[in-house]
């Protein structure tokens, strides 16, 4: 049997899991509260820093608040087995922003010239067109710190500015 303890701070949200979870023969709620610690996540939230921090925390698993019965079920399963589970919306997207990742490690292997994931993200801000300041506020860091990352990619790169920078970096498969 698994034992659930739902936690939930809408209490139709948490009356409609409760409802939902009744169902199923082998799981047992034995507890409801308002908030939770160690809990699968269940959220509307899709943003790649929350599930992170929620993992980070110790959460085991992930789920947006648009999926359906038999996932959330097939979810709570596979965590009560030890596992981990990110419902497969937020997977794909994962997947699909991997795949579009231009092959640093190539580039790195041929100039010696390493980047690190964070380079990489700034790079993409700036070609994105993005101030210092909207990478800082989109980061959740300060303007000197992307000014620093900014510099930086300009001396390992041999850039002579920004724009050269930008052209560097699509030229050398860094970014799409």
């Amino acid at each position: 049997m698994i034992k659930i303890i739902l936690a939930e701070d809408h209490n139709i949200v948490r009356d409609g899991l409760r409802n939902l979870l009744e169902k199923e023969k082998d799981m047992q709620i034995v507890r409801e509260a308002l908030n939770g610690g160690q809990v699968i996540i269940l959220s509307m939230l899709d943003d790649e820093r929350y599930v992170m921090q929620a993992f980070r925390a110790g959460a085991s698993g992930y789920l947006l608040k648009n999926i359906t019965a038999d996932e959330l079920t097939f979810a709570i399963r596979h965590v009560h087995l030890d596992g981990r589970y990110i419902c497969s919306e937020l997977s794909l997207r994962f997947l699909d922003r991997l795949i579009a990742q231009p092959n640093r490690r190539q580039h790195e292997a041929e100039t010696g010239i390493e980047f690190s994931t964070r380079d990489i993200e700034v790079l993409t801000l700036i070609a994105n067109g993005l101030t210092n300041q909207e990478i800082a506020d989109k980061l959740f860091t300060s303007k000197r710190t992307v000014e620093g990352y900014r510099q930086t990619l300009i001396e390992k790169t041999g850039a002579r500015n920004t724009a050269a920078l930008i052209r560097y970096a699509l030229k050398n498969g860094l970014i799409n």
